[in-house]
């Protein structure tokens, strides 16, 4: 896609869209209010877009129409500049522009060429601790499918108008708002389902977090749940029971090829519900705005916790009550990135760990703090980051403590009420095996795309020279 001289062109963007919805020329524009051939005019470039043709996408569609007005998509851009940047590619010598046409040219063949990538790179992990877990190969169809999830809520802008809507007709039906949602949940499944909850400890659990019992009706909880914990999972117990319906929809929708992926996306989706169903949008949209998204005030008004709140935040792309963009991590102590969400905010690695200049680890060895950062790519773009050190208890007892970030483009930072210490953003990379700071002292790795240099006689402040 391109600008030149203020018109906007966005054709491959377009066709994608309308690929992803399963519409001919003429199906799509008609919803549009124009003509099968204009179309094929503005897919091919040769229109620019309108701004009447923006706002009936807008209408028809509750897309964001910023997505059209932005640069490539950045999430793809990375993935192609880490695929690139791999020594077996060496002679293609695509820069960053030509990089950037590509993916704004023909995104569907950069996606397959991206994928493809993927599979190479789990097919060349040979090292042992990796072969352990793969085992027979199922669990590289696990990481493949967990990608594919990702990229399908990126895509979406983790926002389901459909799933917002059966939440909020659950909700009246159940009587929350007048029942209180821990009692008005518990009433609704014995009412409807003949279930009772129970809490049990590890030994009976199994080690298991909720488990539904059919045969006996009941819902069983492990009690080393944190209230907050308690309430997610009754509420997403009963989404799965009463929302099926608009959960298949959704997964058929994606058209995943892979079984094991349209699985974990149907209970990425019912989490999704059951935290539309607890914080309903509008009361989060509004209590966000009014207290400058005080994550700890409305964990507090809403009995959740400082993760649901953030992953919550994530999803308020509503076209007309749009709140600020953010995306969210997750990682472990060991610097993997176990959950992640807004790639249409900051691109993500799709391997390696997080940069250690982004301080993201302090929170461990601070958890009673919120650790706020303002963070530079080398590409210019900065960020506002949040983050936590939250808590999940284990079975026999012990616990492990994560990281959860929350962060937006600086540019949106004055709508919230957290400002980093720091008057400069500090430098980070997505990963060193992309990042081309040459100063870096704390450089693990060397960047895939540069070639060493060795120099015996000089010892700067990275450990790798590079040309």
């Amino acid at each position: 896609m391109e600008e030149t001289q203020g018109k906007l062109f966005a054709g491959a963007r377009l066709r994608r869209l309308r690929r992803e919805l399963g519409q001919s020329q003429g199906e799509f524009a008609a919803s549009l209010g124009i003509s099968a051939s204009y179309l094929t005019l503005l897919e091919r470039n040769q229109r620019p877009l309108t701004a009447r043709v923006l706002l009936a996408l807008a209408e028809q569609y509750d897309i964001d129409v910023r997505a059209f007005a932005s640069e490539a998509d950045r999430q793809l851009v990375t993935d192609l500049t880490e695929a690139l940047s791999d020594p077996v590619l060496k002679g293609a010598e695509l820069d960053a522009r030509d990089i950037r046409e590509l993916a704004d040219a023909h995104p569907r063949a950069a996606e397959g060429f991206a994928r493809l990538y993927l599979a190479y790179r789990e097919t060349q992990a040979a090292t042992a601790d990796l072969a352990a877990r793969l085992g027979d190969g199922a669990g590289g169809q696990v990481y493949s499918a967990l990608e594919a999830v990702r990229d399908a809520l990126d895509n979406a802008q983790n926002h389901f108008p459909a799933l917002e809507e059966a939440a909020s007709r659950l909700r009246a039906s159940a009587r929350l708002d007048e029942e209180g949602a821990e009692a008005g949940l518990a009433l609704w499944l014995r009412s409807q389902h003949g279930a009772a909850i129970r809490t049990y400890d590890d030994e009976v659990m199994g080690g298991a977090q909720r488990r539904f019992d059919f045969h006996a009706r009941k819902l069983l909880l492990a009690e080393r749940l944190s209230a907050p914990a308690r309430l997610f999972h009754t509420a997403t117990a009963v989404v799965l029971l009463d929302c099926a319906e608009a959960l298949d929809a959704q997964v058929a929708r994606a058209a995943f090829p892979d079984p094991a992926a349209a699985r974990l996306y149907r209970a990425s989706l019912a989490s999704y519900t059951a935290a539309a169903l607890l914080m309903p949008y509008d009361r989060v949209f509004e209590a966000a705005e009014a207290s400058r998204y005080d994550i700890d005030l409305l964990a507090r008004r809403f009995g959740a916790s400082f993760e649901q709140v953030c992953h919550r935040f994530t999803t308020l792309n509503r076209p007309a009550r749009r709140g600020v963009p953010f995306f969210m991590m997750k990682t472990d102590a060991a610097g993997n990135i176990t959950k992640r969400f807004g790639g249409g905010v900051i691109p993500f690695a799709r391997s390696g760990g997080s940069c250690v200049r982004w301080r993201l680890h302090d929170a461990l060895r601070m958890p009673e703090r919120v650790h706020v950062q303002a963070v530079e790519l080398t590409d210019g773009s900065q960020y506002l980051s949040i983050a936590r050190a939250v808590e999940r208890i284990l079975p026999g007892g012990t616990a492990s403590l994560s990281v959860v970030a929350l962060g937006c483009e600086m540019k949106e930072a004055h709508r919230l009420g957290y400002a980093a210490p720091q008057d400069t953003p500090s430098g980070i990379g997505l990963s060193c095996r992309l990042c081309e700071r040459a100063d870096c002292a704390e450089r693990a790795f060397p960047p895939l795309q540069r070639s060493l240099r060795f120099d015996t006689h000089v010892r700067g402040a990275s450990p790798f020279s590079f040309g």
